[in-house]
């Protein structure tokens, strides 16, 4: 699933591939954001993805990732 993260006063935005479902990513965008913690997200090459709950601007979560088409998707 694509997740775009805004932060607050930074012109561009994080977008990151995770594995992870859409509920999991809510839970923990309202953790970070009831509790004051950073946000922990990793993507689906392994890499962690921290930004600070109170920076949170939006995060926006996308559909299930679709098969790709072409020759790529072999």
């Amino acid at each position: 699933m694509e997740i775009k993260i805004g932060i607050q006063n930074v012109s561009r935005e994080i977008v990151l591939e995770s594995d992870q479902t859409a509920d999991d990513v809510a839970a923990l965008v309202s953790d970070a954001l009831s509790k004051g913690t950073e946000l922990r997200l990793k993507d689906e090459k392994g890499r962690l993805v921290i930004v600070p709950g109170h920076a949170l601007g939006y995060v926006e979560l996308g559909g299930e990732k679709a098969r790709g088409v072409g020759f790529a998707a072999l």
